[in-house]
């Protein structure tokens, strides 16, 4: 979420019925030895589940003001309008209107506090929402920080859109030696068309030599474990999960804001976690 994306590869799928298809069974063990450990299939309409979820909130100052890429939405707590499950689906909604300085609301919900994982499958079923000026991230951070603040202790993100760039996918990582602070940062794209206006699910496969990226099961990115330094590989450690939709800023807002789409959502069919035994901690 902190990053901007340039220069990336981009691998094109396309695949229409994927939005069409009912939640999928949940599965307790898959066939490649993963066993299911954290899920939320958002059965039970209001707030999100408190037993789950935390928030981050207000504008991000004084500390990283803009959220560190100049945003534009205040991130409410526990307000219905940004954050809500209805009818088996989490929606996370942007608004224009003022909050505090920022003329946007939203919301942006982390499993901090809640769960984190270390060496993980995570899957998320989403669709996007869409127009000029949305970013909708589904994304890592470290639990505690253990190499130092951002970029050091480590970066990950399962998926990014920008509503400019309506057909595509970013899948990115940040470390102190591959950020884009120093035009080093590392990811790739995936073209779907239809991201906007079906599901799809988003997953990496993280282990201790590498994380692989996919959508709906197609690879488009990997990331090695190069065995040198935590500047390289800072993911020894533990990552909570964090969704949200910003608003505008460093990226998003590349190619303005549109004032006649809002509001728009980030709606989640279901996150699921599954871990390897050998792995698990």
């Amino acid at each position: 979420m902190l990053s901007i994306i340039s220069g990336m590869g981009l691998i094109f799928y396309f695949n229409s019925c994927a939005g069409t298809k009912t939640k999928s069974e949940v599965k307790e063990v898959s066939s490649d030895g993963y066993h299911l450990v954290w899920n939320d299939e958002f059965e039970i309409d209001g707030l999100p589940d408190s037993t789950k979820w935390n928030y981050d909130h207000g504008d991000g100052c004084p500390h990283v003001c803009g959220w560190g890429n100049n945003e534009l939405q205040y991130y409410t707590k526990k307000r219905l309008e940004n954050a809500r499950v209805s009818n088996g689906k989490l929606i996370i909604e942007a608004h224009k209107e003022k909050k505090g300085n920022k003329e946007f609301t939203s919301a942006r919900l982390i499993s901090r506090g809640k769960a984190d994982w270390k060496y993980a499958r995570i899957e998320v079923r989403a669709k996007l929402p869409s127009g000029r000026g949305t970013w909708p991230a589904i994304w890592m951070l470290s639990t505690d920080w253990n190499y130092g603040g951002w970029p050091e202790s480590g970066e990950i993100d399962i998926m990014e859109h920008v509503g400019y760039q309506a057909d595509s996918i970013f899948g990115t990582v940040h470390t102190k030696a591959y950020n884009h602070g120093i035009n080093t940062h590392v990811g790739n794209s995936a073209f779907y068309p239809d991201a906007e206006s079906s599901f799809k699910t988003y997953t990496i496969e993280w282990s201790a030599d590498k994380i692989d990226w996919f959508v709906d099961d197609n690879h488009y990115f990997s990331f090695h474990n190069e065995h040198k330094t935590f500047n390289e590989w800072p993911f020894d450690q533990r990552f909570y999960l964090i969704m949200n939709l910003a608003v505008g800023g460093n990226w998003g807002g590349v190619e303005g804001v549109a004032e006649d789409i809002w509001p728009q959502k980030l709606e989640v069919d279901y996150v699921r976690i599954y871990e390897k035994k050998s792995t698990s901690e």
